[in-house]
């Protein structure tokens, strides 16, 4: 067990902070060819990362990492597999060439509260989880949020905090009192930030970039509390809300040696943590030689004191070579995926913990993927499961014109990459029957009887796809669900074929109530700030209900406030934009995408910027308030 040093806001220890980068979108550190990083990069990089596949990370996205954050990618980390066809003088070369400098933590010390603005009190908690509750429906009430429907409809910017260097924000924080707690991205800090000024409290430098949400812990058996969040390398981090101190980090590989991430946040009940595993080995099938592949979901279940393992469950066994090899000659193991994406949701009733898994990536295919699976609470045995979709083996081979050596053939797969990234949400109705509705990337949204799995009625929008669906998940307002679509505007469609938006459907019956289609918004100049406005305008983050109104986010830059009743639009707000910072840090306004969107305290954060997939990328926090 390794426990990074907490950065606390001192100017001795921020200034020697290691951060991630130097401006919000910076040039590569050299532009000349004559870089022998630059002939690296063209040879062994840039025909995915130019364009060449839509899920890669594009080169201005690669321009705003870090020396380190590359280093990690190719020699343990999503990249491993690219990375060991170069030498190692040719590793150092393209990180060079790509990485730009670190820079000191000043832009912390800069915004740090007054004394009598620091201290924190977790009374009340307005957000413990990404889910809102332990049923992750995201539906706030008045009294949780700190704000009426009549609110959501008249709201100003209160302040705008800018994050150096980084493209995306991915994260819902926790908010208790008047302080909400931030896991920053690519910047690597966790940030205690005061709600009503923007200032910072306290940071804490995890050392890596921050995956997770964040999750706050009840009040545990030594009377304190703990936040958790998660980060790049795998490790879960746990962080005394009051000090910014590490309590322990742990490895949370449950396989040694397999690339694991660590992307739903941790769901935290009766003194236990359950965190949701995302190894899979979809992105390293890409690489020819790649012995495809090895990852598994898990779900380990741990003390939220200590850190203690008390049990886990795999969605398969460890994977194993097969006797096959692929066009190339390398041997294939499996089987292989079925990761964990979305984090877990709780039925106190029946002692059940509900997770969602995704595709296989390699064959043979497995009953447990694109699957909702009940969990026995306190043993981690498999009460029931429901495969959504069958013999779904994907692997990021599976792109471009021709797929690569470790796509599976149209006869041994449906080759479709239809994952749950949606949380399985319960819901009592009115007249106390039960729903389990979840989202998934085939458009489809299911309503499962909680005591089997059995369908009640099922749903679809759109094609769905690699980049379409249902991507980060749903909310419920207690009558109604609320699916978000992110279906792209590809060249060979006009934009009614396109069915990206937000569909409500009554939790019932499962009839549609309403529907908002979304549009391209390219005027006034949004074409030059938004690259991608004419493709790229569906609605991927996970929406939050707050009274009533139903916030959702856009890819293109667009803050939606919708009636939950009826659909109506209450306010919207375009983010792509540059914005002055309460920090003074260059910050500008980009993609709404995963777990960015929360409220509490009386205010609405989002986080605006997502890099990934050739999206808009950005770099700011956003607090709005009702109107003054």
């Amino acid at each position: 067990m390794t426990i990074p040093t907490p950065i606390k806001l001192s100017v001795q220890t921020a200034v020697g902070a290691t951060l991630s980068l130097l401006a919000a979108f910076p040039a590569p550190a050299q532009e000349e060819d004559s870089h022998p990083g630059a002939a690296v990069f063209a040879a062994h990089c840039a025909t995915c990362h130019e364009g060449g596949d839509p899920r890669a990370v594009s080169v201005d996205a690669l321009n705003a990492m870090t020396a380190d954050t590359l280093r990690f990618a190719l020699t343990a980390g999503l990249m491993q597999a690219q990375g060991q066809r170069l030498t190692e003088a040719e590793r150092e070369d393209v990180i060079d060439y790509l990485a730009v400098p670190p820079v000191s933590g000043q832009w912390l010390t800069d915004n740090r509260c007054s004394e009598s603005q620091r201290s924190i009190d977790l009374a009340p908690v307005s957000l413990a989880n990404a889910g809102g509750d332990l049923q992750f429906s995201r539906n706030l009430s008045a009294e949780q949020s700190g704000l009426n429907k009549s609110d959501m409809a008249d709201l100003e910017l209160a302040w705008a905090l800018g994050l150096p260097g980084i493209g995306g924000l991915r994260s819902t924080p926790v908010i208790a009192g008047g302080t909400l707690f931030y896991p920053a991205a690519a910047t690597e800090q966790v940030l205690a930030i005061d709600t009503v000024s923007g200032c910072l409290k306290w940071a804490y430098d995890a050392g890596a970039s921050l995956r997770s949400s964040m999750t706050l812990s009840d009040v545990l058996a030594n009377g304190e509390r703990l936040l958790y969040v998660t980060d790049e390398r795998a490790r879960l981090h746990a962080i005394d809300p009051l000090t910014g101190d590490a309590a322990w980090v742990i490895d949370g590989a449950v396989d040694e040696g397999v690339h694991t991430r660590l992307t739903g946040a941790p769901l935290f009940f009766e003194q236990r943590l359950y965190l949701p595993v995302s190894a899979s080995g979809v992105q390293r099938g890409a690489e020819a030689t790649h012995e495809c592949c090895d990852g598994r979901g898990a779900v380990v279940a741990m003390d939220g004191l200590t850190g203690e393992t008390v049990w886990t469950y795999y969605t398969m066994p460890l994977a194993d070579y097969t006797g096959q090899r692929n066009a190339v000659g390398t041997r294939l193991r499996g089987p292989s995926g079925a990761p964990i994406w979305s984090s877990p949701s709780l039925d106190e009733k029946r002692r059940l913990l509900y997770v969602t898994t995704g595709e296989n990536t390699s064959l043979p295919a497995t009953d447990t993927s694109n699957a909702i699976i009940a969990l026995d609470l306190d043993s981690g045995d498999v009460r029931w499961q429901f495969q959504a979709v069958a013999n779904d083996v994907w692997n990021m081979a599976c792109t471009g014109r021709e797929y690569g050596p470790n796509c599976p053939s149209a006869d041994d797969s449906i080759i479709k990459d239809w994952d749950f990234g949606s949380a399985a949400t319960l819901v009592t109705l009115a007249d106390g029957s039960e729903r389990l509705v979840a989202g998934q990337k085939s458009g489809h949204l299911w309503a499962l009887r909680p005591d089997d799995g059995s369908v009640v009625w099922q749903q679809r929008v759109g094609d769905g796809g690699a980049l379409g669906g249902n991507h980060w998940g749903i909310a419920v307002d207690g009558e109604r669900v609320f699916l978000p679509i992110n279906d792209p505007h590809y060249a060979s469609m006009t934009d009614d074929m396109v069915d990206a938006g937000v569909y409500a459907f009554d939790l019932d019956t499962g009839e549609p109530v309403w529907a908002f289609r979304a549009r391209p918004d390219c005027a006034n100049g949004r074409n030059l700030r938004v690259e991608t406005c004419q493709q790229r305008y569906g609605f991927s983050a996970l929406p939050l209900v707050v009274d009533g109104a139903l916030v959702a986010g856009n890819i293109d830059g667009r803050l939606f406030v919708f009636d939950g009743e009826n659909g109506d639009i209450l306010f919207e707000f375009d983010s792509s934009q540059s914005f002055a910072t309460v920090n003074n840090v260059e910050a500008h306004g980009g993609a709404f995408d995963s777990h960015t969107i929360a409220a509490g305290a009386g205010m609405v954060f989002v986080g605006s910027g997502y890099d990934r997939f050739r999206q808009q990328a950005g770099n700011v926090l956003l607090a709005f308030r009702p109107r003054r």
